[in-house]
Formats: C-alpha cells, sequence, structure tokens
C-alpha cells in the first residue's frame, strides 16, 4: 500500500506522512489577550449547526495569542486571534460544554492547513503582527489585503495570585472543551465529502494572569476590501456585543492533545 492508514498525511501526499508526528506539541510560549462579551442569543443560533446550542449565557470570546516556542515548527513562532461561542454538544454519545471555534484568523500558513483540514477547526490567514504594550494597555489587531479585520484591548490590569490561578482552573473543569467542525467540500464545491463535529483537547498553563477592563472592536468590509472574508467578518461584527463580561492577559504554555488525548469526531 503507498499509503500507510495509520499515518498523518497532508497535500502533497506523495513524499511520505508529516514528520512532526514524533516531536512534541507544545507551545512553549503563549501570551494572550482574552476578551468575552455577552450576545444576542438568537442571533448567534444562526451560526451554531446541531446538534450544539448556545451555551447556558450567549457568549462570545476572541482570543489573541502569541505563539512562541512551538515545537513542532522547531522553536518557530505565530499569532493567531480566534472568535468562539459558548455552546453545548448534545449528540447521541457525546454530551459537553465548551467553545465553539467560529473562525480563526492565523499568520502562517502550516498550523492553519494542519488545523483545518486534519482537526476541523474553522482557520483562514491574516496579517496579525505581534501585541503591542503602550501606557499599561494590551493591543492585537488583525488584517487581510491592508484592510483591518478587528482589533482587541486591555487595560486597567491586576495581577492574580497562583492561588487564585489555580481556582480558576479547577472551576473550568469539565466546561473548557474546544470544539470544531470539519467539512471538506465535494471536488466540484458542492456537498460535502466530510463533515462532522469534532472535539481538540488542549491544555492552557497560565503561570501568570492578569484581570482588568477589555475591548473588542469589529471592522465592516466591502467585497472589494476583503473578497474571500468579508461575509464571515461582517456577521462576526453584526453579532451585538450586550457587554464585556471578562478581560484577562495570560502567560503560560499551551499543549495541544495532551496525554494522548486526540482529536476525535463528536457523535
Amino acid at each position: 500500500m503507498f499509503f500507510d492508514p495509520n499515518e498523518e498525511y497532508l497535500m502533497p501526499v506523495f513524499f511520505g506522512p508529516i514528520p512532526r508526528k514524533v516531536i512534541g506539541r507544545k507551545y512553549n510560549d503563549v501570551t494572550s489577550i482574552i476578551v468575552s462579551y455577552l450576545t444576542d442569543r438568537e442571533q448567534l443560533a444562526k451560526y451554531i449547526p446541531a446538534p450544539f446550542e448556545v451555551g447556558e449565557l450567549p457568549i462570545i470570546t476572541v482570543s489573541y495569542a502569541c505563539n512562541k516556542g512551538v515545537e513542532w515548527l522547531a522553536g518557530r513562532s505565530y499569532n493567531l486571534i480566534g472568535v468562539n461561542a459558548s455552546v453545548k454538544f448534545k449528540g447521541k454519545e457525546d454530551q459537553l460544554e465548551g467553545a465553539l471555534t467560529l473562525a480563526m484568523w492565523e499568520n502562517l500558513t502550516d498550523p492553519i492547513l494542519t488545523g483545518r483540514e486534519i482537526k476541523g477547526i474553522p482557520k483562514i490567514y491574516a496579517d496579525i503582527p505581534d501585541h503591542q504594550i503602550s501606557n499599561g494597555q494590551w493591543r492585537a489587531n488583525a488584517s487581510h489585503f491592508g484592510n483591518q479585520i478587528l482589533k482587541i484591548s486591555a487595560d486597567n490590569l491586576t495581577p492574580l495570585s497562583e492561588k487564585d490561578i489555580a481556582e480558576a482552573k479547577k472551576s473550568m473543569q469539565g466546561k473548557d472543551n474546544w470544539m470544531g467542525y470539519k467539512y471538506i467540500p465535494n471536488p466540484n464545491g458542492v456537498g460535502p465529502a466530510v463533515s462532522y463535529p469534532t472535539l481538540f483537547p488542549s491544555e492552557n498553563i497560565a503561570t501568570e494572569v492578569w484581570l482588568g477592563q477589555g475591548e473588542v472592536h469589529w471592522e465592516h468590509l466591502s467585497w472589494e476590501q476583503n473578497p474571500t472574508q468579508f461575509h464571515i467578518i461582517n456577521a462576526l461584527a453584526d453579532l451585538p456585543n450586550l457587554g464585556v463580561i471578562y478581560t484577562a492577559v495570560t502567560k503560560g504554555t499551551t499543549e495541544l492533545e495532551p496525554a494522548g488525548k486526540l482529536i476525535r469526531e463528536l457523535k
């Protein structure tokens, strides 16, 4: 058999499986800006496919991450901004609470391809420079084709103690499931060749946390400004911000698929 059914492949497949499988999946230096806000339940529900449901509270969380020391990239770095919705998954076998990624922008092709085609996380490209800190305010942004998509900021930050960090992590156990939706169209682009929800286990270990006040500002763009993404950006921009409920800046590490907890299809 030309292709080993027990290996991971990406296009072009002719040169063998992807070699990073034997290398760690740890991100050794991750700095994040996180802002969560309430939105309208009915409007959010339009973008949540069954058997997902909007969570107990209709929350959108926008997270910027500066990922450095990425083991599977031989220590290189990349940045991302993800948009997650609080959800419940009510399948025939799986019953979970967590976050469904609606869109994730990244500034490097390699994690986009692996995360989207293999893992089912809806990733797309954007220019995302490293965050900036000025007068105590942390800021990050994303743009594409020279037009800004969104910006996120946090200020008036107060550090958490180690005890508070540990208690916050404990309170999230069982509710921190990261979920996506794997969709690959047929060769003619019409209809799915693959279509199912996924669970992507990961472990975020924060060593430093600051809480404060945050903002997320979305742009509305035209087809001419961003022909491949304007409909995504405008849909997210039109979800009303009914009040920021959580803002944090964190530093720590991230490990994908920790302790052999592999990504899987949700059922």
